[in-house]
Parts: structure tokens; C-alpha cells; sequence
């Protein structure tokens, strides 16, 4: 029988909706997705889809963080949702500079619409062993 945790972090952003903005189950953590979104404020941020991206990773690394990970460097894939696949160099600029090392793998697929009709959303796996 397997144990999960619910992670709670005010580092990302918080939602009323019935969701946990991450769940540990063993040593792998799943990341609810995140779209451009400062939990300080609780309005998306400014700026072009690549400031977008880093937002949506900084509150990805900000769940693993509070899982007891490493941030980005634990995650071993991810799920890019794009409003507009013209939008994919520029997230891929900003989405390599966020893992300079070896990235994670990773899928991306363009959708007709996202939450608050933000460009860019992502979830993530990340293994925490």
C-alpha cells in the first residue's frame, strides 16, 4: 500500500479549487500545473511568454522545494500546454535557461485555452530518492 502527502506551500501559487499544488507518493512527486501566476500577489505576472515560463517554473521548483526537493533539479518531466505553438522557440529559451543541465523529459502540446487565458501552463514529475 502506498503513502502519499499532500504538499502545501505559500512559495507557489494557492488555489480554492479541488486540487494539491503537489503529491508526494514515495520518493516521486507530481506537480499540479501552474500557469504564470505570483503567490504573492495572485496575479499573473507581466511581460512576454518567456517572463511567463520562468513563473510557471519558479512555482513548479517552489512545490518541489517544499517537498523536501531540490527544485528544478529533481524534475525528470514535464508537460508544456501552449495557447499557440508560435510561442515555442521563446518558451524553449526561457525553458533552457531553467535547466542548464540535462533537462528533463518533456511533452508539449498547444491547447485551444488555459485558466485565466494565460499563453503557457506546465506540470511536472519530479523524483526525490
Amino acid at each position: 500500500m502506498s503513502h502519499t502527502e499532500r504538499i502545501v506551500t505559500d512559495e507557489a501559487p494557492r488555489s480554492d479549487n479541488p486540487y494539491s499544488q503537489g503529491v508526494r507518493a514515495g520518493d516521486t512527486l507530481h506537480v499540479s500545473g501552474y500557469g504564470p501566476v505570483d503567490p504573492g500577489t495572485g496575479e499573473e505576472v507581466e511581460g512576454d511568454v518567456r517572463e511567463q515560463t520562468e513563473r510557471v517554473l519558479e512555482n513548479v521548483a517552489a512545490v518541489v522545494d517544499a517537498a523536501g526537493g531540490d527544485g528544478l533539479d529533481d524534475v525528470v518531466k514535464v508537460t508544456v500546454y501552449l495557447t499557440d505553438l508560435d510561442d515555442y522557440d521563446r518558451v524553449n529559451e526561457a525553458y533552457g535557461a531553467m535547466f542548464p543541465g540535462d533537462p528533463p523529459a518533456r511533452v508539449c502540446v498547444e491547447v485551444s485555452r488555459l485558466p485565466g487565458d494565460v499563453a503557457v501552463e506546465m506540470d511536472a514529475v519530479a523524483y526525490l530518492g
